[in-house]
C-alpha cells in the first residue's frame, strides 16, 4: 500500500510538472532554451563538402548554446529529406534541418502536402556551394568544348554523375545540354563521396558536383573542365567558368537552416544568433574554403523572402526543361 501511494504521488508530481511547463510563458521557455542536445539533419553523405563544414559549424554552435549540436546525415532524394522530416517534427527548436535548393522544386515535380515556404521556419542562410565539372586526368576530353563536341558526336553516351535526380547539379547539366543541343546520360548518386569513387573507378565519364573533387584535381587524378560561378575560382584560377565560355549559365546554390513551422520566434532568434556567431568563427570559414565555398549570410527575414522568390524561379526552370509533374 505504501508503495502504491508513493507511485501515485510520483505520478501527481510528474503531471503537475508537465502542466507547469505547458503553462510556462513562451518567453520563459525560450529563456531556458536549450536544455538538451539539438539535432541538426543534413541531406548529404558523411565526409563530403556539405558534411564537413556542418560538423565544424555544429561544434562551434555547441560551445555557444551550451548543449551538444549533433549532425545527422539523411542522404538521398536530392537532399530534400531533412526538410520533409520537419513536417512531422515537434516545433520546439531541438531538431533543425539543412534546406538545399531541390526543396524549392518539390511542388513542381511531385505531389506534396506541404509548402516549402509556409511550412518551414527559416532560421539562417549559411553559405553557397561552388560547382564544377570534372573528368579523369587520362580522359581524352581536355576542355568544355571537347566535352560538348563528344556529346554531339555520341548522343546519350557521355555519362555524368551528380548527387541525385532533380538536384541543382542535375538540372544545370540538363539546361546546358538543352542550350547546346546535345544529350548527356545522367547517373544519380546519394552524395559526392559516392560519385567521386564512381568517377575514379571508371563507372562514369564525368561528375558535376561541389568541390569534393578539389583534392583529386590538385593531386592530378582528375581534370576540372569548368566552374559555374560568376567569376573564376580563387583556388582554380586557370579554369574557365561556363559564363565566360559563352554557355550562358551561372549557378550557385545557397543553403541554410530551418526549424519546423510554429517554432517559437524567440527560439528561432536564439538559434539564429548562435549560428550567426558560429559561422563567423575562422574555423568555419576555413572548412568552407577547403571546398572553394564562402559564407553567405541571410537573416531569418531575408532567408524567408529568398525562399519565396526561389520557388517562383525554380518553377520557370522546371517548365523550361519539361520536367514538371503531369497534371
Amino acid at each position: 500500500m505504501q508503495r502504491r501511494h508513493f507511485m501515485a504521488q510520483v505520478g501527481l508530481i510528474a503531471a503537475s510538472a508537465a502542466v507547469g511547463m505547458a503553462a510556462m510563458p513562451a518567453h520563459a521557455q525560450a529563456d531556458k532554451f536549450p536544455t538538451r542536445p539539438i539535432r541538426l539533419v543534413i541531406g548529404y553523405t558523411a565526409g563530403g563538402s556539405t558534411d564537413i563544414p556542418f560538423r565544424v559549424l555544429a561544434d562551434n554552435a555547441s560551445k555557444i548554446l551550451g548543449q551538444p549540436v549533433i549532425v545527422e546525415n539523411k542522404p538521398g532524394a536530392g537532399g530534400v529529406l531533412p526538410a520533409q522530416m520537419m513536417q512531422t517534427t515537434a516545433p520546439d527548436g531541438y531538431t533543425l534541418a539543412q534546406v538545399a535548393m531541390p526543396v524549392y522544386r518539390l511542388p513542381y515535380i511531385q505531389k506534396i502536402s506541404w509548402d516549402p515556404v509556409k511550412d518551414l521556419s527559416y532560421v539562417i542562410n549559411l553559405a553557397g556551394y561552388s560547382f564544377g565539372l570534372v573528368v579523369p586526368a587520362d580522359s581524352p576530353i581536355k576542355t568544355m568544348q571537347d566535352y560538348i563536341a563528344y556529346a554531339r558526336a555520341n548522343p546519350g553516351k557521355l555519362t555524368y554523375g551528380s548527387p541525385g535526380s532533380m538536384t541543382t547539379l542535375h538540372l544545370t547539366m540538363e539546361d546546358l545540354a538543352l542550350r547546346q543541343n546535345v544529350q548527356f546520360s545522367h547517373v544519380p548518386y546519394k552524395g559526392n563521396s559516392e560519385s567521386m569513387q564512381a568517377l575514379l573507378g571508371g563507372h562514369v565519364m564525368s561528375v558535376a558536383d561541389t568541390p569534393a573533387w578539389a583534392q583529386y584535381v590538385e593531386s592530378g587524378k582528375l581534370r576540372l573542365l569548368s566552374t559555374w560561378g560568376d567569376k573564376r575560382s580563387a583556388r582554380f584560377p586557370n579554369v574557365p567558368t561556363l559564363k565566360e565560355l559563352g554557355m550562358g549559365i551561372v549557378q550557385t546554390s545557397p543553403f541554410g537552416l530551418v526549424a519546423p513551422k510554429g517554432t517559437d520566434p524567440a527560439i528561432v532568434k536564439k538559434l539564429h544568433d548562435a549560428f550567426k556567431q558560429a559561422m563567423e568563427m575562422p574555423n568555419y570559414r576555413e572548412s568552407l574554403a577547403k571546398f572553394d565555398m564562402e559564407p553567405y549570410y541571410m537573416n531569418s527575414t531575408q532567408y524567408t523572402a529568398f525562399a519565396a522568390d526561389t520557388v517562383k524561379r525554380e518553377r520557370a526552370i522546371i517548365e523550361k526543361l519539361g520536367l514538371n509533374k503531369p497534371q
